[in-house]
């Protein structure tokens, strides 16, 4: 089934691959069609609006294109003919030309400037957009992709959502990489989350699928952007009401396994004010479980017989959130907006875990053999504030904006580990139980202010600046207590209590200028970022007294980035960029105390972390033809003090300790393709491949040698249009396997399908998806720490079945009059130019 799936994979990059030869091939029309799109009120460009040519006669879309980033438009490669052209944009009334016709004699249409005005009864109403929606759009720094379409990910999560998205790769504990690297920033809204103390792999599984518009990737951000991030940012977009008058829908999921979730919003506009509010509610079962083999090698230099550890697991985790976001937009000027909104969040998990460890000598003899239940109840809660203002000025595209939020959050857990040992040294024991009582606080609240501004300069391009300012508190306590073996009462253990508390600030300011020069355009710009982190450690001492111990990780860094852009002939960009970003570490990742819920395999983290250094180049290609959206882009990215967790040779009692260190350097290379094709009417598919290069320096002193290798991942999303008002998606994903600092991870391949049948009445829709449907989604690694060889392998989840119901009611235009339709209105809020 592997090579099955690997080789269905290649065959169909290859097909995709020669569809797109083919359509370039097959271009050989040299009709043209240019012009350039303004907000008619204010003369100021539209970038991105849609446009397509239908050709009269069959009322088939000829071809597609987006203007530019200054409403720039340029659509060629068409055939001679008869056409009809719209352009639209979310908030304009759609702009029509009905008979533009191509020859021999009149090869280019040049339509000028195109006014386009404020849908009727207000700037701010919804447009119908005749052509399909694109699932891919491209900007200056960022790719964004519509996923609100995605069957596959319906009724789950947004962590099953991101698996979905060319470049995104979410491994077995939900964590985030961006082309094969975790150093990513993740952001909702624009904003860091609160979820779960920050942690990214708990905020995507409490954020329901159903209730994300968009996910932006901005591969190698521009000045403008937070220099956090190694590999760049993903901006995940949640839904936000764009319709006039009374709207709301309502959505309910089923699953196996007992897997339920429910995401209703309700929501109202009109010319002055859009309130908003969506409430969800996930109760997600999860089953999983794999194995942790040791081979110890050479243990005499720690006390420690050569021989073997065999540790199965099987664990069981229940996850139940609620999720509230309300806001409110009012347009104090037509050219202002004033708007609050805020989130809460409250959640519980239980997670129990057994686990079996048989400790054996070299000759498989029982050393000791244990049975140890791990379980884990957490509670905790958050909530957000945010206050934005947005003003256009009377000039054309000059623009402030001003962000003021504040969030508050608490995370309260308690983990028992229950351990009874029944056999040492090949005899049988008196069953005894080791029990440990671990109670963790924490505690976190973030302040964000910022703003911008973007002024234009005409001919001369234009100039944007900003500051802003991030401060982030967070406390996290831990008391430990062990039970006596003979009275059974709780004893405090000191060793493994400590109170850790941060601070974490970081103040910027930046420059952006941007200009275009004919088919030329550059942006060159400049931040500046002072970041601190101030961490304070309290140790218990023997007699119960905590002594303090600070640490202090603070840089003042420069962050330039350019981009340089060039338009082709023939729907064609190439695009040249360079930026320096930085990886900071986390307050969690300079933690020194242990965690012992593994164990086999302590974990604590590093108070002397310093932050990366990444210093990123990519040059990218975008060609559009009738059927394809072909981009590419080739990269590298050299990371300095890269930090990656690194293993140590077992203790006396056969216990190793992975502890994030700074290395020296890392180089990560690649090639990544992405394509939408629609390949006919009923079927289109969007295919992604990144192949890339990986290169760790040596670092003796933490027993790592230079360790380098080829690596690529690929995903491929078929969309079919079927009879009867059925669509159909089947997603498959696979992932090589890749080079790590003291060892490998293998290759893993997964395949996913959804079903959807929208009702007569248009309103309701029954949708089924089943993720995983191989059940292959194995995570496996080999670890190598020159005294032991470790095989490690886990899932979580499993094969899963959502079944969901959808209905959606309101209206799309709120008139406080009825009145009969004109017949120019009757055509979607279409005028003719």
């Amino acid at each position: 089934m592997k090579n099955y799936t690997r080789n269905v994979l290649l065959l169909t990059l290859a097909i995709f691959t020669n569809v797109v030869t083919l359509n370039a091939q097959t271009t050989t029309s040299e009709g043209k069609i240019t012009a350039k799109v303004v907000d008619a009120s204010n003369n100021q460009t539209i970038p991105f609006a849609s446009a397509i040519v239908i050709n009269r006669k069959t009322k088939a879309v000829v071809k597609g294109a987006q203007t530019d980033v200054d409403g720039n438009l340029i659509i060629t490669g068409l055939p001679k003919g008869v056409f009809s052209f719209k352009v639209s944009y979310l908030g304009y009334q759609t702009m029509v030309r009905d008979s533009i016709s191509i020859s021999d004699a009149l090869k280019e249409i040049k339509l000028g400037t195109i006014n386009m005005k404020p849908s009727k009864g207000t700037a701010l109403s919804e447009v119908t957009i005749t052509a399909p929606k694109s699932t891919i759009q491209l900007g200056i720094d960022k790719k964004i992709f519509s996923v609100d379409q995605s069957l596959v990910s319906e009724g789950g999560s947004a962590s099953d959502l991101l698996q979905n998205v060319p470049s995104i790769q979410t491994d077995i504990d939900g964590n985030v990489s961006l082309r094969g690297s975790s150093g990513v920033r993740v952001l909702i809204d624009g904003k860091p989350s609160l979820i779960a103390g920050g942690n990214v792999a708990q905020i995507l599984q409490s954020i329901p699928a159903s209730s994300i518009e968009s996910v932006e990737l901005i591969t190698n951000p521009s000045a403008k952007y937070d220099a956090e991030g190694q590999s760049g940012i993903i901006n995940i977009v949640l839904k936000k009401n764009k319709k006039l008058g009374l709207n709301g829908s309502v959505a309910l999921t089923a699953g196996n396994r007992e897997n339920y979730n429910t995401n209703t919003n309700l929501s109202f506009q009109n010319s002055k004010v859009n309130l908003f509010g969506n409430y969800s509610y996930r109760y997600g079962n999860r089953f999983g479980g794999g194995y942790n083999n040791i081979t110890y090698l050479d243990g005499s230099a720690q006390g420690i017989p050569n021989g073997f550890a065999d540790q199965i697991t099987d664990s069981r985790s229940l996850d139940k959130g609620h999720n509230f976001k309300a806001g409110v937009d009012y347009y104090v000027t037509d050219k202002s907006v004033l708007s609050f909104s805020g989130g809460f969040n409250v959640r519980d998990n239980d997670r129990t875990e057994l686990l079996t460890i048989n400790r054996l000598y070299a000759d498989r003899s029982p050393l000791q053999l244990s049975n140890r239940n791990n379980t884990n109840t957490g509670t905790g809660g958050s909530y957000d504030l945010n206050l934005d203002y947005g003003l256009k000025f009377a000039k054309p595209k000059e623009e402030l904006t001003f962000n003021l939020s504040f969030s508050e959050g608490v995370n309260d857990n308690t983990q028992i580990y229950n351990t009874d040992i029944y056999n040492i040294n090949g005899a049988p024991v008196n069953s005894f139980l080791n029990i440990q009582d671990n109670d963790n606080y924490g505690y976190n609240k973030n302040y964000n202010i910022q703003t911008d501004y973007t002024l234009p300069l005409g001919q001369f391009g234009k100039i944007e600046a900003g500051y802003r300012s991030q401060i982030r508190f967070s406390e996290s306590n831990q008391i430990a207590k062990n039970s006596d073996v003979f009275t059974g009462d709780f004893i405090t253990n000191l060793a493994l209590s400590n109170l850790f508390n941060s601070k974490d600030q970081v103040h910027a300011i930046y420059f952006n200028f941007q200009n275009q020069i004919k088919n030329f355009g550059y942006q060159i710009g400049l931040r500046g970022e002072d970041a601190t982190l101030d961490t304070r450690l309290g140790i218990y001492q023997k007699d119960g007294q905590l002594a303090y111990n600070p640490g202090k990780v603070a840089y003042t860094r420069l962050y330039p980035s350019i981009f340089l852009t060039e338009k082709l002939k023939g729907d064609q960009q190439v695009q040249l960029s360079y930026s320096r970003r930085v990886n900071r570490p986390r307050g969690w990742d300079t933690n020194p105390f242990l965690d012992v819920s593994d164990p086999l395999n302590y974990r604590q983290g590093n108070p002397n972390l310093q932050p990366e250094d990444v210093h990123a180049f990519e040059l990218s290609y975008s060609k559009f033809w009738k059927a394809v959206t072909f981009t590419s882009s080739a990269y590298l990215r050299q990371t300095n003090d890269v930090i990656q967790r690194v293993r140590s040779d077992p203790n006396a009692e056969g216990i190793t300790i992975t502890t994030p260190q700074n290395l020296t350097k890392s180089i990560n290379s690649g090639l990544e393709l992405i394509a939408r094709v629609d390949v006919v009417k009923a079927w289109n598919f969007t295919g992604n491949v990144n192949l890339y290069q990986s290169k760790i320096e040596g670092v003796p002193a933490f027993g790592v040698i230079e360790n380098s290798g080829f690596s690529w991942n690929g995903n491929l999303t078929n969309n079919f249009v079927l009879p009867y008002s059925i669509t159909l998606q089947v997603k498959a994903d696979y992932r090589a396997s890749e080079v790590m600092a003291q060892g490998t991870r293998n290759a893993n391949f997964g395949l996913d399908a959804g079903a959807k049948y929208d009702f007569k009445d248009k309103k309701s829709s029954l949708s089924l998806n089943i993720r995983d449907v191989f059940n292959s989604r194995r995570w496996t690694m080999t670890t190598n720490t020159g005294t032991t060889d470790i095989d490690f392998s886990r899932r979580m989840q499993g094969t899963m079945a959502n079944l969901t119901y959808s209905y959606r009611f309101g209206k799309t235009v709120f008139n406080n009059a009825k009145k009969k339709p004109t017949q120019q209105e009757s055509r979607s809020d279409e005028e003719s130019f």
